[in-house]
């Protein structure tokens, strides 16, 4: 590791920043997991794109569908390849315990910057505070290596800005990917941002939260690579017009990827997600590959709305 324990906080504060993509992972035909594309991928979005970091083997890159040892092979992967060019967040999220603390060792072994561990699920909810409070007190106590939280409705909660302020009181807890209404991420933001990096996964309200609550961290979604190329790199380039303060350069800058979100968005089939942004990749030059069940693949009519849209978003290719 690159800090110790006790050194968590303060390392995140200054190396935890920038633009952070979630990868998603390149299966072949035979839905093996295809490491040398997965390689191409990574020294892409690591160098080619120049993002701040990398969210690996989270629900876009379909966690949920790969075995123990893959999810460990596509972290070591990802800390070869971002090697002096990003960070990496490993994404340790699983129901069972000993697996989370498994993957989290791993990663801390290999050289991953951080974790992230998504909220557990709970089937009965009773006390969900402090059974949330005393899961992330045990990995702060079992882990040396700085813990982002993870929470998102699909858990079937949302974890309130106070308990996340308590959790954020452990050594170890260095941010939160909070993916909820912005009333509460600027509530907890407020309350204690000097304790835990806020971050959310909207693209779309990136540049807002940097100008209007300070934040300089996007943890984080695919647009920074289904919206950026090797030539045109919007994202980036209003990201760091924000950092220089320079609000309404930046803001024109957000502005004019309008017509790729929207083309993205409108050709994304109801409840396909993984598929569509691979077959994205697929059309910007990178490897996407099939998905593994129980998603579904594309139809050949929706990969020609994705091709058609594309075509109108005014995403440069080269």
């Amino acid at each position: 590791m690159k800090y110790k324990k006790s050194e968590a906080k303060e390392y995140a504060r200054e190396n935890f920043r920038g633009v952070w993509a979630a990868t998603m992972t390149p299966f072949d035909d035979s839905l093996a997991m295809d490491e040398a594309a997965y390689r191409r991928n990574l020294r892409h979005w690591a160098q080619t794109l120049k993002l701040g970091g990398l969210f690996v083997s989270g629900k876009q890159g379909e966690f949920f569908s790969m075995s123990v040892a893959e999810r460990m092979r596509s972290f070591e992967l990802a800390v070869e390849e971002a090697d002096g060019h990003c960070g990496i967040v490993s994404s340790c999220s699983d129901t069972n315990l000993d697996v989370v603390l498994a993957l989290a060792r791993h990663s801390q072994n290999v050289g991953a910057d951080y974790i992230v561990v998504h909220s557990p699920v709970l089937h009965f909810g009773a006390d969900t505070d402090e059974t949330i409070y005393e899961y992330y007190r045990y990995l702060s106590e079992q882990l040396d290596i700085g813990i982002a939280l993870w929470n998102h409705p699909d858990c079937g909660y949302v974890m309130s800005p106070e308990l996340c302020a308590r959790i954020a009181e452990l050594p170890n807890i260095v941010a939160i990917k909070y993916s909820v209404d912005r009333a509460l991420y600027k509530r907890l933001t407020e309350m204690a941002g000097d304790k835990i990096i806020v971050s959310t996964a909207s693209e779309e309200e990136w540049l807002d939260n940097v100008i209007e609550l300070g934040w300089r961290l996007y943890l984080c979604s695919t647009p920074p690579f289904l919206l950026q190329t090797a030539v045109d790199q919007r994202i980036n380039g209003y990201t760091q017009l924000a950092f220089e303060g320079k609000h309404a350069e930046a803001r024109a800058m957000r502005d004019s990827l309008n017509p790729a979100r929207q083309a993205f968005k409108q050709s994304r089939p109801k409840g396909k997600p993984q598929a569509h942004s691979k077959y994205w990749m697929e059309l910007l030059g990178q490897t996407g590959g099939p998905v593994r069940r129980p998603l579904l693949q594309l139809t050949e009519a929706e990969k020609q709305a994705t091709r058609e849209a594309l075509a109108r978003s005014g995403l440069r290719l080269s």
